[in-house]
């Protein structure tokens, strides 16, 4: 991790304009990369996806995928590390320390959804992603860039995956079929998000299989989902849980990729092959 942030430091003094601008963006922006493309931070900086490519490469990684693996795997701290960060934070929590407070809550919070991850109902959800004909990812447009990241994801899995937030009418994409017995509809919920009710029950009426993600808590009645995966309370009325709908999303689109077992890593090969000859390394 030294080593990547050490480079960027070098291209940010002495780089050309195109490459000391994205090494500026790395630098400020390294817990914001994983849920980062060579495309995305193209647009951000007005440059091409073949620009980034070519810095990556420069550093000596092959694309943005490259970069992800070697920050987890610089990232590991020993378990020594961490009992004692874990002890640290509980005595700075116990204190009232605002931050302090806030991180263990957000642990707690990942600790619901590794035990989630052990539930009946998460591999069913698996199972239902993995075996339908289509499989459709409705969000509130607040929370589309968290939707689309997760469908595209489930693109190394599978095909037909499509995410949508509500804008231009798309909602009514899901009903141009003549109907949704072979299709998925994965509802994440939110606060802001009025017509899930709506859509979770209207869709069910067409078919459609529906996977409700939502708080614990939240009000809906049953049989408005085939299945639910249930998130931590929100902190507040105004939260969006952010940090474990993140870690769900992650968890589920990677327990899909896994499922599919060689036929994943066939797909990512060819995605990765021709993301090559586009000049986009292959970066998710």
């Amino acid at each position: 991790m030294e080593d990547f942030v050490q480079k960027l430091r070098q291209y940010a003094k002495s780089g050309t304009p195109a490459e000391r601008r994205i090494a500026k963006y790395f630098s400020e922006h390294l817990n914001d990369l994983p849920f980062e493309t060579a495309a995305s931070v193209a647009d951000r900086l007005d440059l091409s996806p073949m620009t980034v490519g070519r810095f990556l490469r420069a550093l000596g990684y092959q694309g943005l995928d490259s970069v992800k693996v070697h920050i987890r795997e610089t990232s590991a701290i020993s378990p020594t590390q961490m009992q004692a960060s874990l002890t640290e934070l509980q005595t700075d929590a116990s204190a009232g320390k605002p931050l302090a407070v806030l991180v263990s809550e957000q642990i707690q919070a990942l600790h619901h959804i590794y035990h989630l991850t052990g539930q009946p109902q998460w591999n069913e959800a698996v199972s239902m992603i993995s075996a339908a004909h289509e499989v459709f990812v409705a969000s509130h447009a607040r929370l589309s860039g968290f939707a689309s990241h997760f469908a595209q994801r489930l693109t190394y899995a599978r095909d037909g995956i499509h995410a949508l937030d509500g804008t231009g009418s798309r909602f009514a994409e899901l009903f141009a079929r003549l109907d949704g017995n072979d299709a998925l509809l994965v509802v994440i919920d939110s606060r802001r998000f009025g017509k899930a009710r709506l859509l979770a029950r209207t869709a069910r009426r067409y078919g459609y299989k529906v996977i409700l993600i939502t708080a614990q808590g939240a009000n809906w009645i049953p049989d408005q989902a085939n299945l639910v995966l249930a998130l931590p309370s929100a902190r507040s009325d105004g939260d969006d849980n952010l940090p474990p709908l993140m870690a769900l999303l992650d968890c589920l689109s990677e327990a899909v990729i896994a499922a599919a077992g060689e036929e994943a890593s066939a797909r990512t090969r060819r995605m990765t092959e021709f993301g090559s000859m586009l000049g986009e390394g292959g970066n998710r």
